[in-house]
């Protein structure tokens, strides 16, 4: 899953990239407009691909592994309804 992760930021990434390039080297010899767009939406990408690189999904577990104290794992597995009497 982190693989997925890390190659979704890095595209996301070079997109922004390739936006802001293409903006400036390109689109503003035809459309200041359309290259100030161009750019303002290349400066939404990487807060979101930061989030994308960040998020966890309900299989990575890093919040529930075992301290190494046995009597509070198996207070919290109990709380957490992972073992029943």
């Amino acid at each position: 899953m982190y693989a997925r992760r890390r190659r979704l930021y890095f595209a996301m990434m070079a997109t922004c990239l390739v936006l802001f390039v293409l903006a400036w080297g390109v689109v503003r010899l035809w459309s200041v407009p359309a290259a100030v767009g161009m750019c303002v939406v290349a400066m939404v990408i990487p807060p979101v691909a930061a989030m994308v690189a960040n998020r966890r999904g309900p299989e990575d577990r890093w919040w529930d592994d075992p301290s190494g104290d046995p009597q509070s794992d198996e207070w919290w597995d109990e709380l957490d309804g992972k073992k029943r009497r």
